[in-house]
């Protein structure tokens, strides 16, 4: 499984690696709803969370799942602005302007991504729109709680509304905690552009993408870049450019832009924190045991990054729940997912910290 992006007919001077605040604003956001994602920024997240005001940290948890569950594209407006050409603003107050560039139905399919109700890589109708659609992605939002189905009532109700919700808690988390982080950060982040910029002069494509990642690869024959993830999803520069945009905050996370109609971006990270050594042997065999079934590790990618039900997976997956229900058995038996209950739904969720001692080698691959 992979993520394409066909690169035919694209110009060099249409590679760009630049940084944005606003998407690493996103991961900061990431990291502080998620620190088992990010082992290395633990401390950091204990300091934010430790001095947030109270009212803030109710207006993070309104809408984590912009950030928890899926990294929004909203993080990266300027990916959608028409023409395909648009950069990152140089500052967060530029980067949130470009959020006013992108139509209603721009910014409500990429705020309802959360949902999986609207098509990623394809093109198709707007929740706005559509009657169907709407319906499908309320219900889906009901299936992920309470918060999550009245945000998405708003959304579609009053798009402008929660545009500017969104800018003001984006101004009051830069204030809280977000500029004192971006002003250390943003010179490493210029400083990795211009190295992967000068790669991109001196050696080519396939030079700056290899120290992106090794799991990027070009295929200059066929034009076409290839990221190893564990999902599949198809995108094409067109008429537009490709985006690298490097993160901080981000490792584990090599993501993606494929989005249908917008600018590809690879956004990737400059640094790896080491994580701690594996368990036992005895667990250790128990667990890469759990995890050598391929359903088992596409049901891990979906639980790493927020809790779902038998039946979602089953949907998800294409397959019966009692199937499901096998192989979360043998995954819960070897001490890599929590199980939780809410109403009446039973919640599962793996365990990323027990995940993150295994290896950064598998943990890499199931959050890239």
């Amino acid at each position: 499984m992979s993520v394409r992006i066909d690169i035919a007919g694209l110009r060099p001077e249409r590679v760009v690696v630049v940084p944005s605040p606003l998407a690493e604003l996103g991961m900061a956001l990431h990291a502080l709803s998620e620190p088992g994602h990010h082992p290395g920024l633990r401390g950091w997240a204990t300091g934010v969370t430790a001095r947030l005001d109270s009212h803030l940290a109710d207006r993070m948890c309104e809408a984590d799942f912009l950030w928890r569950t899926t990294f929004s594209d909203l993080f990266m407006p300027f990916a959608g602005v028409p023409g395909r050409s648009t950069l990152p603003g140089a500052t967060l107050a530029e980067d949130l302007d470009l959020l006013d560039k992108l139509s209603d139905e721009q910014f409500v399919d990429a705020a309802l991504e959360f949902t999986c109700a609207l098509p990623y890589s394809t093109g198709g109708a707007s929740a706005l729109a559509d009657t169907e659609v709407r319906r499908r992605a309320l219900d889906l939002a009901a299936a992920r709680g309470p918060q999550q189905l009245r945000f998405s009532e708003r959304l579609l109700a009053d798009p402008p509304r929660i545009r500017g919700w969104l800018r003001q808690f984006a101004r009051d988390c830069d204030e809280a905690f977000f500029a004192e982080a971006w002003s250390r950060l943003r010179h490493q982040l210029a400083a990795d552009a211009r190295h992967k910029t000068d790669l991109l002069h001196r050696k080519g494509l396939a030079e700056a993408l290899a120290a992106v990642s090794p799991a990027v690869s070009l295929d200059e024959s066929a034009a076409r870049i290839t990221v190893d993830k564990l999902g599949d999803g198809r995108s094409a520069t067109a008429d537009g450019g490709l985006l690298l945009v490097p993160t901080s905050l981000g490792w584990p996370h090599l993501m993606v832009l494929h989005r249908h109609g917008w600018q590809p971006v690879l956004h990737y990270p400059v640094a790896s924190p080491e994580l701690v050594s594996p368990p036992s042997v005895e667990q250790l065999t128990l667990r890469m045991t759990a995890l050598s079934h391929p359903v088992r590790m596409r049901i891990c990618r979906h639980l790493a990054r927020s809790a779902y039900t038998t039946s979602e997976l089953a949907q998800a997956h294409g397959m019966t729940a009692p199937e499901i229900s096998r192989h979360l058995g043998v995954l819960k038996k070897a001490g890599l997912i929590t199980t939780r209950r809410r109403g009446r739904y039973v919640l599962h969720q793996l365990d990323v910290t027990v995940v993150a001692r295994l290896g950064s080698d598998f943990l890499e691959g199931i959050l890239r």
